[in-house]
């Protein structure tokens, strides 16, 4: 709840007028405590879970719509009935587990200074912010990762997630309860170590769940937007990880390559793209350049 009666108190308050940014804000937050404004992430993350995973599951369904040649694993095909039931158990863990936990959570945000007040942070900042936000969850999620696929985490826990070896959209928050919660941890990590606004919270929390359903979408479309991040892994670097499965260790950062890069943990995945490549020329000049798509199952290197 902000400080000020009013936006003339608020004006007087930051010695200047408040941007149209800001005014939206104060006319929004002023009399909604921090709590309330906190707990949004639970309707935000609720409709994105929701949401964001149903153009794939119109293009997987529609296969006449010609966007067949970009589905990385083109021989696995899941029905409406089994996208369904994987939404209702995230849906199961979303209220059982995710919601929940956002509920008492808030005495953790108090303390790390995440702020509600005036004035909003700078367009930079909050990019600034979500940079270091991204970085250190790629790389605190990629140890736990792959601890997670050692004999014991696998198979107590992360082996629920891979249930789909060729996943999906609405897969990428399917998971065991206890990796829900400890995956949480990085994604904490970065508002912890630098707070910063809650609208910038807000943005981290969408636009990693966003990441995560892209990097689970099962296609790879060239006209990707992430296409242009630098050392971004997309949904081909982590479609890998699951078609391989738990035998895996390969690919294991949640955002980014170059934890994999460094610790050699991408070898698998470098091979089986250069033996592709090697293919598919083969493949065209045969054809005399014709199109030619070869499909990723019957590879698999660790």
């Amino acid at each position: 709840m902000l400080p000020y009666a009013t936006i003339h108190d608020a004006a007087a308050s930051l010695g200047r007028n408040l941007t149209y940014a800001e005014t939206v804000w104060f006319n929004y937050s002023a009399t909604k405590s921090d709590y309330f404004l906190y707990c949004h992430n639970i309707l935000f993350l609720f409709l994105i879970f929701s949401l964001a995973p149903l153009p794939l599951v119109l293009v997987e369904l529609g296969r006449s719509l010609g966007l067949d040649k970009y589905k990385i694993q083109p021989k696995v095909r899941l029905s409406f009935s089994e996208m369904f039931a994987c939404y209702k158990d995230v849906m199961t863990m979303f209220f059982l587990v995710i919601g929940p936990l956002q509920l008492v959570s808030f005495p953790s945000v108090q303390f790390i200074g995440i702020r509600t007040g005036l004035p909003l942070p700078s367009g930079w900042e909050i990019l600034l912010q979500l940079f270091v936000y991204f970085v250190v969850e790629d790389y605190t999620n990629y140890w736990i990762h792959r601890f997670l696929h050692n004999k014991w985490g696998y198979e107590k826990i992360h082996r629920v997630h891979h249930e789909f070896t060729a996943p999906i959209g609405f897969a990428a928050p399917y998971a065991h309860w206890a990796e829900v919660l400890i995956l949480g941890i990085p994604s904490f990590l970065g508002p912890a170590m630098v707070p910063g606004h809650m609208i910038t919270f807000w943005l981290w929390i969408a636009l990693r769940q966003i990441e995560a359903i892209d990097t689970h979408s099962g296609y790879d479309f060239p006209w990707s937007p992430t296409k242009y991040i630098p050392f971004y892994g997309g949904a081909e670097y982590h479609d890998y990880h699951h078609y391989v499965g738990g035998q895996s260790q390969s690919n294991f950062a949640s955002v980014f390559t170059y934890c994999d890069f460094i610790y050699g943990t991408d070898k698998g995945f470098r091979y089986q793209k250069k033996i592709l490549k090697k293919l598919k020329d083969e493949s065209s000049e045969t054809l005399n350049g014709g199109p030619y798509h070869i499909s990723t199952q019957g590879l698999k290197s660790d």
